[in-house]
């Protein structure tokens, strides 16, 4: 039994503001940073082994604060990075909403069917995400592997492993710093 902790990221200012990150690079902000702090509190008693990062920096310096409370190794994955949002990324949601109100309204309520401009599809995104997923829990049997991301790499190995509808993908509401626990028997898939 492989243990998964899925953790997202801290606060930045964008998260705040509504403005699209995607794969854009905003730090954490001041309550990210006080966030991430509070999340290493939380996770002492997870038996976490080891920690596996998103590049991006939000990602990044969340990771680096619960490795240092934790005391284990940190590696760094690019499959775990958000979907790259092509045209909307550094936008604001009113701003998308405004300038490709067919395709936002689309995105919202149809996200297997479309994608940003430019930008990568759901389908793409589990591609990667599922695909680094498996190789880290191949390679950590029976272990407890934490994984610091984004809201979609979350909700998209959420949907894998747990079964859900995929539709709710972009309605699943996972706030900044939120953690679960995913338990995976490999030997049963």
């Amino acid at each position: 039994m492989t243990r998964l902790i899925l953790i997202r990221h801290g606060e930045t200012e964008w998260n705040v503001i509504g403005r699209y990150q995607g794969q854009a690079d905003p730090p954490l902000n001041q309550q990210g940073v006080a966030q991430s702090y509070q999340l290493a509190e939380q996770l002492v008693e997870t038996g976490l082994d080891i920690l596996y990062t998103s590049p991006l920096l939000r990602a990044a310096q969340t990771a680096q604060i619960l490795v240092e409370k934790l005391t284990i190794p940190l590696y760094v994955e690019p499959r775990f990075m958000e979907i790259h949002q092509g045209d909307w990324q550094t936008r604001l949601r009113s701003e998308i909403n405004q300038l490709y109100p067919d395709l936002f309204n689309r995105w919202e309520k149809e996200p297997w069917e479309v994608s940003p401009p430019n930008g990568e599809s759901l389908p793409q995104v589990q591609d990667r995400v599922i695909a680094a997923a498996e190789e880290i829990i191949n390679q950590y049997p029976h272990q407890c592997v934490g994984i610091v991301t984004h809201r979609i790499p979350i909700a998209l190995m959420k949907v894998h492993y747990q079964g859900l509808d995929r539709d709710i993908v972009r309605s699943m509401q996972l706030p900044n710093i939120y953690f679960e626990e995913i338990l995976l028997d490999m030997n049963s898939g």
